[in-house]
């Protein structure tokens, strides 16, 4: 007689909680055949769910209809089945939380059978990642796939929980808005029922939020969907899910703590890690000094060291006329050391200009320091100064033996190419792991940024963040004269060299926004069309603000040790933003199209 499995007999157990407590007890387990051996009389399998493994055995003197049902069983079958705990004695599999104990089931039922899976379901194969995608209903079979959607599911919980206790509200914003230029690029969706207008999808709620504050909601936060139609890489998507934070009435140390609150909640709950606060904090201009970004990975040295001050000192007489030239074009010189105790050979340090160049760099100067102080296997040997020379090994702290790399010319440029260099310093060198954390966590607020930055191509100041950010009060006098020295109450919060949330002190005086614009060049005609409705809101008593976003994506792919952002995210796109398990973005029909009075067209075909 078959067992009426779910109708009445219930799971009472998960695959990864039997102990050698329950040796005697009965139990009902769902799940998938996860391995299946025949010893020739006892069939046995590892059953599976999301909890973890059970060894069930079916033996022909126990149940012969489940025993002989049971030779039928392949992988990834589906199966219910019931029986009794014993304990495994000698044959302890470490390896298992349930290792200590067994199953002999004395019912079997398949729910559903299956095909044989494209590729092993198993903790680590190396399957490409496209049949992955393809499948990925298959590959969140996987425990570690499974047990980061777990951790992330429970950082969801321990954020709503944190965020209501400390007085927030959790309210919705619109995903369709208006679309308006400048940011991110938004992805449009066609009105139907508004003929030839389009919606934007949002790449971030700023401006409702700042309307909650002004409607004097106070604390609001959401975890919320964004968009951006961005080129994409390894930690980023083009929709992806941000904590997205507002309060009134705060300072920047306000949010500044909250946010630690925050964090240090989900390190302690998830990892049993305890992440110190206050976090440390460092100017922007500190950070793109010592490292060429504003997102420095604080887990190991090689800091840079400028020298552009000092070869303007020795100017021509340095002997280094390309460094002369480069600091009296208005560029920077940096340089970096790499101690002599992780020495690059020959070839390994001309791999490293290569590397230079493919960031855009036209080469990379280096020199070996000799005992007495001397520079070898460096064309800079044989003009530069003994005085320049002298002053730039006391700079950067060169030892014998050390290895010291030179970048110089325009300021963007060298930055990124030091940064990005530093960085693969430190994972070839041994200083941090290719992913992962190593079991080091370094929080670090950056902060003080400038408003604005200059645009080479328009030749413009444009907003450095957003438009609505608040410069510092000492700093005003410069916004209509020399935008480029006015700094603003922005902040990021970064880990391990990666930018996980940034915000800012919100500007809430309409006559100081108005001369923001002014230095955006942005009109009064301009702002109103794209921001009347802010504009309006906030002349009716709009509260001083804050707020930050966090990129829960990110915070994820950190916390669990990722190798990839699309690690943690259900579903995720390629890198050219398809869905290689759906198909999308894929045709539409016609008449729909029709009916949204838009029309598809075809990219132009190459001659």
């Amino acid at each position: 007689m078959a067992v009426p499995f779910i109708t009445e007999v219930k799971r009472t157990h998960t695959c990864g909680e039997l102990t050698d407590a329950h040796i005697g007890q009965e139990v009902v387990l769902f799940g998938w055949v996860h391995n299946r051996r025949d010893h020739g009389g006892a069939v046995f399998i590892d059953l599976r769910d999301r909890e973890g493994l059970t060894q069930v055995v079916f033996e022909p003197d126990i149940a012969p209809e489940a025993h002989e049902l049971a030779g039928s069983l392949r992988l990834e079958y589906c199966v219910g089945i019931r029986g009794k705990v014993v304990s495994r004695g000698a044959n302890v599999n470490p390896k298992m939380k349930t290792g200590a104990i067994e199953v002999k089931a004395n019912a079997l039922t398949i729910f559903n059978r299956s095909e044989a899976a494209p590729f092993p379901i198993e903790d680590h194969i190396d399957t490409n990642e496209e049949k992955r995608l393809q499948y990925r209903y298959l590959d969140l079979r996987r425990r570690p796939l499974q047990q980061s959607l777990m951790t992330r599911s429970r950082m969801n919980a321990l954020t709503r929980a944190y965020m209501v206790e400390n007085g927030f509200l959790e309210l919705e914003t619109p995903f369709m808005g208006k679309y308006t230029p400048g940011g991110a690029r938004n992805f449009l969706v066609p009105s139907r029922l508004n003929p030839g207008k389009l919606y934007a999808l949002a790449e971030s709620p700023q401006l409702y939020k700042q309307l909650f504050m002004v409607a004097g909601f106070e604390r609001y936060f959401q975890i919320v969907k964004c968009f951006r139609d961005e080129d994409l890489r390894v930690d980023r998507q083009p929709e992806f899910t941000q904590v997205d934070v507002e309060m009134s009435f705060v300072s920047q140390d306000d949010v500044f703590s909250v946010i630690e609150g925050l964090l240090q909640r989900l390190w302690k709950e998830c990892l049993g890690v305890d992440i110190p606060t206050p976090f440390m904090r460092m100017e922007y201009d500190e950070s793109m000094a010592k490292y060429g970004n504003d997102k420095p990975d604080l887990r190991f040295g090689l800091e840079h060291v400028v020298l552009t001050d000092l070869v303007r000192k020795h100017g021509a007489a340095g002997g280094v006329p390309m460094l002369w030239e480069a600091v009296e074009a208005g560029g920077i010189v940096k340089a970096l050391v790499v101690p002599s105790e992780k020495a690059l050979s020959r070839a390994e340090s001309d791999k490293l200009e290569e590397i230079a160049k493919g960031m855009g760099a036209k080469g990379l100067a280096r020199a070996k320091v000799g005992e007495g102080g001397e520079w070898t296997q460096s064309p800079l040997s044989k003009t530069i100064s003994p005085a320049l020379r002298a002053d730039i090994n006391e700079a950067v702290g060169a030892k014998p033996g050390d290895l010291v790399l030179f970048q110089f010319g325009r300021e963007a440029v060298v930055h990124t190419v030091m940064a990005n260099l530093r960085l693969h310093l430190g994972k070839k060198l041994g200083y941090i792991p290719e992913y992962g954390s190593g079991g080091q966590w370094r929080f670090l607020w950056v902060v003080n940024p400038p408003l604005f930055e200059y645009d080479e191509e328009s030749k413009t100041w444009v907003a450095a963040h957003h438009a609505f950010t608040r410069p510092h009060d000492e700093d005003l006098p410069h916004l209509g004269t020399d935008p480029g020295r006015v700094k603003c109450y922005r902040y990021d919060v970064v880990l391990n060299g990666f930018e996980v949330g940034g915000g800012s002190i919100r500007l809430h005086d309409p006559k100081v926004q108005a001369e923001v614009f002014r230095a955006l060049g942005i009109s009064d005609e301009d702002a109103r069309a794209k921001f009347g409705f802010l504009l309006d809101a906030l002349k009716f008593g709009a509260p001083p603000h804050g707020g930050i976003a966090l990129g829960m994506d990110r915070l994820a792919f950190l916390l669990t040790g990722a190798e990839s952002l699309r690690d943690v995210i259900p579903f995720p796109k390629t890198k050219t933003g398809t869905d290689l398990m759906t198909g999308a973005p894929g045709d539409v029909d016609e008449r729909q199209l029709r009916e949204l009075h838009v029309r598809a067209v075809p990219p132009p075909q190459p001659k």
